[in-house]
C-alpha cells in the first residue's frame, strides 16, 4: 500500500487501460463499443453485494472453493533447504485455476444479456472450465483450440463437448494457442452483439487483463490468509508461478504485491533450448511489441510478427505475456527463470511419486524452479507455489513419450 492509501490493484491500470507503458486497447475500432460496454458494466457491478454474493455462491458450490495450501513435506525433507508449500488450485472443479475467471465471465454475460461465451484454449483447461461455467449459467459456449492441441489434449476436448460446447479447430500457423486466440477474436468480432469474449488469461486489450486479474485474485487472497494461519503470522519469503499469459501468476501475486519483503518469481518454458522457435520464454528473450490488442513484451521475428514457440506444456505455448506482468518485470518487482522440458518432466515424476499429486505440466515448471530455489535457501525460509492445475490431461502424453518415470 502506498502512502496515499492506494494498493497496487487500485492504481493499475490507469483510466486508459495502461500498466505503465504496457496495455491499452489496440483492437480494431469496430470492437471498441463492445469493450467499453464490458468495462463500464464490470466496474459498475464488481463491488456490489448482488454480484459478489452470486460469485461467492458459484465459487463455493460449483468450484469447491476455498482450495487449501499444502506443505510438500516429503520433497522439502529430501531437499533439506527452504520449505515448499503449494496452493492447490488443481483441486478446483474442472482441474485448474481457470474456472476462477470463467464463472466470473459467465456471470457478467448473464448480467449483460449475452447468450454466448467465446474463448480460446491451449491445454484445454480454460475450455473445459468455460464449458462448465456456461452450462451452469445456461449459456452457449464456443471454444477455439489449435489443431495440434486438439490431438494432444483429446480428453479435454471430449469433456468440452460433453459439457455442450462447440470446439472449433484453429489450423493456421503452428495450430497452437496463439492461433486459437486469433480464431476466437475473429469469432467474437462477428458475434459481439450477442456473445462475450471470455479471454483465457490476463492478456488482450483493456479491460480483459484487469477483469481476469480481479477474478483470479481470489487465489492470492485465500493463500495469504491460509499461509498466515499455517505459519503463525509470517508471510512466505518467495511466491512462485508458471508464466505464459499470466492468469495464474497474477492471481497468486495479487495477495502479495503490496508486501515488498515477499519475492515474486515467474517461471517460463525454456522448451527444447534457448534457440529461437525452441522455447516460449517471453520475458527472458522478448522485446516490446503489440499482440492480441495490447502493448507488452512479445517473442517476435525481425519483421515484428510473432515468433514460433515451443513447450512440452500446451498451456504455455504463447509468444507473449500480459501487460501487467510486463510492467512488474520492468519495474524489478518480478524475477524470471526459464525451465527446460526435460526438467519439467523430471519434476512431474518427482512430485507424483513423492507427494501423491499429479501436477499439470504447466505447474511442473513452477515446481521445478521452486525445488531449485529451495535447495539454495535456508530451512528458515518458505516458498509458496501456485499448483495451478492437475495433470490428468497430461497423463496419456507423458506415458506415451516418457513412460512411468521408473528407472527399471
Amino acid at each position: 500500500m502506498t502512502q496515499d492509501g492506494h494498493t497496487h490493484s487500485t492504481r493499475f491500470p490507469d483510466a486508459n487501460g495502461y500498466y505503465g507503458q504496457f496495455g491499452g486497447n489496440h483492437y480494431p475500432p469496430e470492437v471498441w463499443p463492445a469493450l467499453e460496454e464490458l468495462a463500464s458494466t464490470y466496474l459498475a457491478l464488481r463491488d456490489t453485494p448482488d454480484f459478489q454474493n452470486a460469485l461467492e455462491k458459484v465459487r463455493t458450490g460449483l468450484q469447491g472453493r476455498p482450495t487449501p495450501v499444502h506443505f510438500l513435506e516429503n520433497t522439502s525433507n529430501q531437499i533439506g533447504g527452504a520449505r515448499i508449500y503449494v496452493k492447490r488450485e488443481d483441486l478446483n472443479h474442472t482441474g485448474a485455476h481457470k474456472i476462477n475467471h470463467c464463472v466470473g465471465f459467465a456471470l457478467l454475460a448473464r448480467k449483460m444479456g449475452k447468450r454466448k461465451l467465446i474463448a480460446e484454449t491451449g491445454a484445454g483447461q480454460h475450455g473445459v472450465a468455460l464449458s462448465a461455467a456456461a452450462a451452469c449459467f445456461g449459456l452457449e459456449c464456443e471454444v477455439h483450440m489449435g489443431e495440434v492441441d486438439i490431438a494432444k489434449q483429446s480428453s479435454n476436448v471430449g469433456r468440452m463437448r460433453l459439457l455442450g460446447a462447440r470446439v472449433v479447430a484453429a489450423t493456421a500457423g503452428q495450430s497452437a494457442l496463439k492461433e486459437a486466440s486469433d480464431s476466437a477474436f475473429h469469432a467474437y468480432v462477428a458475434q459481439r452483439d450477442h456473445a462475450l469474449y471470455a479471454i483465457g488469461s490476463a492478456i488482450g486489450p483493456h479491460p480483459f487483463p484487469m477483469i481476469v486479474r480481479d477474478f483470479q485474485s481470489v487465489v492470492g487472497r485465500e493463500a495469504r490468509r491460509q499461509f498466515l494461519a499455517l505459519s503463525g503470522g509470517a508471510l512466505p519469503d518467495h511466491v512462485v508461478a508458471c508464466l505464459a499469459g499470466g492468469s495464474n501468476a497474477m492471481g497468486l501475486y495479487a495477495g502479495f504485491l503490496d508486501d515488498p519483503g515477499v519475492a515474486l518469481h515467474a517461471v517460463e518454458p525454456l522448451g527444447k533450448s534457448g534457440e529461437p522457435g525452441q522455447h516460449a520464454a517471453t520475458l527472458t528473450f522478448g522485446t516490446p511489441g503489440t499482440l492480441h490488442g495490447a502493448q507488452s513484451i512479445v517473442l517476435q521475428q525481425e519483421d515484428g510478427t510473432p515468433a514460433r514457440v515451443s513447450s512440452v506444456a500446451s498451456g504455455l505455448v504463447y509468444p507473449g505475456v500480459g501487460p501487467e506482468i510486463a510492467m512488474l518485470h520492468g519495474a524489478g518487482r518480478l524475477s524470471v527463470a526459464a525451465i527446460p522440458d526435460g526438467e519439467v518432466i523430471d519434476t512431474f515424476f518427482r512430485i507424483t511419486k513423492s507427494e501423491g499429486i499429479i501436477p499439470a505440466l504447466e505447474s511442473a515448471h513452477a515446481l521445478a524452479f521452486a525445488i531449485r530455489l529451495a535447495a539454495q535457501r535456508p530451512s528458515s525460509e518458505s516458498v509458496l507455489v501456485n499448483l495451478s492445475g492437475r495433470g490428468d490431461k497430461d497423463v496419456d502424453f507423458v506415458l506415451e513419450n516418457h513412460g512411468t518415470g521408473d528407472d527399471s
